[in-house]
């Protein structure tokens, strides 16, 4: 059985699994809150003491956290529930309940426009909401499933990391961008596309002079095929950086070194110094710390060059990599006066505190951690890089949510040359044979292919029954093109009767509950690439509202692309004689699923 670190050997009683996922100093040092995604619950703290002093349940699992600038209010997004709660740290209650966009994720906190900024993971919007009313102001598209939002100090922008692609897959620049937002206008400003093969967006945060903007990502080589791991030919892990005048990239630096991976970077920090930026890498349970004074002298080399370096940082001894009493940290803050930083553990269920360098980290449980059952187990193994050659990458690299990362992979499952896009791990048990060419039977012998061909190691039995009673035990999320009761709109129940009608025969291959009929057809989307292959599997339209890119090429960006652009001779549907509207409500039915 694998043991989670700082987790109990045997249930205690009362005992429940915690998930420390993001930490928030309050403006004056004195509270520390830590959201618990599984309780769900904010633990308030005493850094001081490392005492817990209240913890607030809350309605859906927290995602994002940020303190009013007087410390008295603490904003909380309940994900899933369209609601931010505003809980007074004093008294550990909850005061009142804020509405915003589907899956709320990051928030921002605008003080002296008295906005708060939240991140709309479900419909790729960042909400603005009036502080005082405490209703919306303003809805602006971003990028494809925004994660974290970071304001300038002059209150002027807002920079909002997106964890995918908005691009298909085919596209020669296909990575994802960060949205900046103009906070006078409340309209966006022309985003800014990460270098090619950038995915998994998260931590973002900006210096204290306003002039640069730091994010962390994966950088995944998809233009190779997977023959090997070795000094990232696969994956690398990155640290860009912004300059916020001429909204341009600086440079990417790597944080890798060159036969160990850092896997999975997730959040970000800054010193008040301005000298020191601390990340997270979850999937090697690690702090690294970056050297900002001195980071500038490898900025005048060829900046360009930087992003394929694999030394350049500790080439330089400009980075450290502090190992973490916890296992998968993910959210990190730092105190105001720059002493002391707090990291989330996630699947250890603990925040960890260390000084400024990073010496002598120790860790507080956010409770009795219970035991983890196997799907748990499974959970962490999926997102720990400790089990792939070299520590380059975790199953979670490419799928993220065990969902998936939008590039296309030349895997060595069906031969060499033929890349194909990745796909969600949803239903994947239920619904085989798996890959676009069907290349894998069954779930059990999919896992373990994955241990030894994209991982590059050999799984223990138990580590892979592990990984796929996880990825048995995904549900799916109810779409945030519903209405908030979760029944269709009027447009999506008109496209529903169109989806089964059979005329238009969507529901000919598409068939209930799976929403697939197990089979491969030839539907006209064979590429050059693809060595003359002509069938490809049936994918399920289960969460089909966040799977784009589509197509087993990813060449489709949106689903009306799939009904029409790419629908020659009807093989995709019948749809070529649909009107607009009606092509609009089967778009609306499906984006509903």
């Amino acid at each position: 059985m694998a043991i989670l670190l700082g987790a109990s050997l045997h249930t205690a009683p009362g005992a429940e699994v915690h998930s420390a996922l993001d930490t928030a100093f309050a403006p004056d040092g004195k509270t520390l809150a830590v959201t618990d995604a599984t309780a769900p619950a904010v633990v308030l703290i005493d850094p001081a003491t490392r005492a817990i002093l209240r913890t607030v349940k809350l309605a859906g699992p927290p995602a994002g956290l940020a303190w009013s600038a007087d410390g008295k209010r603490l904003f909380a997004s309940e994900s899933g529930t369209s609601r931010i709660a505003e809980l007074d740290p004093a008294k550990g209650s909850v005061t009142r309940r804020l509405n915003t966009g589907r899956f709320p994720r990051g928030l921002a906190v605008v003080p002296k426009r008295q906005l708060l900024l939240a991140a709309d993971w479900g419909l790729d919007r960042l909400t603005v909401i009036d502080l005082a009313s405490g209703t919306p102001k303003a809805s602006i598209p971003v990028g494809r499933q925004p994660t974290t939002v970071a304001v300038t100090p002059d209150e002027a922008l807002a920079f909002v990391s997106n964890l995918i692609p908005a691009t298909a897959a085919t596209a020669q620049d296909t990575a994802t961008e960060i949205s900046v937002i103009d906070l006078q206008t409340l309209q966006a400003k022309p985003a800014i596309r990460l270098p090619l093969g950038s995915t998994n967006a998260r931590g973002i945060a900006v210096s204290g002079d306003g002039r640069t903007a730091y994010v962390v990502h994966t950088l995944g080589r998809f233009n190779l095929p997977t023959t090997q791991l070795d000094r990232g030919w696969v994956n690398t892990n990155a640290l860009t950086l912004i300059d916020v005048g001429s909204n341009k990239i600086t440079a990417t630096v790597l944080l890798d070194q060159v036969m160990d991976g850092a896997a999975d970077p997730w959040g970000v920090a800054l010193d008040p110094s301005g000298l020191r930026l601390y990340i997270s890498l979850s999937g090697v349970h690690q702090l690294a710390v970056i050297d900002l004074e001195r980071l500038p002298e490898i900025l005048k080399q060829s900046p360009e060059l930087l992003v394929n370096d694999l030394a350049a940082l500790h080439r330089n001894n400009l980075i450290r990599r502090i190992d973490l009493p916890a296992q998968g940290p993910r959210g990190l803050s730092v105190a105001p006066d720059g002493k002391l930083v707090a990291v989330a553990g996630y699947f250890s269920g603990n925040v960890v505190f260390t000084d400024s360098s990073g010496a002598t980290p120790g860790a507080l449980a956010l409770g009795a951690q219970a035991e983890p059952h196997l799907a748990r187990q499974g959970e962490a193994l999926f997102h720990d890089a400790g089990h792939c050659f070299q520590r380059w990458l975790s199953c979670a690299s490419c799928h993220a949510d065990a969902r998936a990362d939008g590039l296309n992979w030349d895997l060595l499952n069906d031969g060499l040359g033929n890349p194909k896009n990745a796909r969600s791990l949803v239903l994947c048990d239920r619904t085989p044979p798996l890959m676009s060419h069907g290349a894998r039977s069954n779930l059990g012998s999919c896992v373990r292919a994955g241990f030894t061909h994209i991982l590059f190691t050999e799984p223990k039995d138990a580590d892979a029954d592990a990984v796929v009673a996880y990825l048995k035990s995904l549900q799916p999320v109810v779409s945030p093109y519903r209405k908030e009761d979760g029944s269709l709109t009027e447009s999506a129940v008109r496209g529903e009767k169109l989806f089964n009608d059979p005329q238009v025969a969507c529901a000919k291959c598409h068939t209930s509950p799976l929403l697939t009929d197990l089979k491969m057809y030839d539907v006209g989307t064979s590429r050059a690439f693809d060595r003359g292959a002509k069938e490809f599997d049936t994918p399920t339209l289960v969460e089909l509202w966040r799977t784009a890119p589509y197509l087993h090429d990813g060449s489709a960006i949106t689903v009306r692309e799939v009904l029409v652009e790419q629908n020659r001779g009807d093989k995709h549907g019948v749809t070529s004689k649909l009107t607009p509207a009606q092509v609009d409500d089967l778009v609306a039915y499906l984006l509903s699923l």
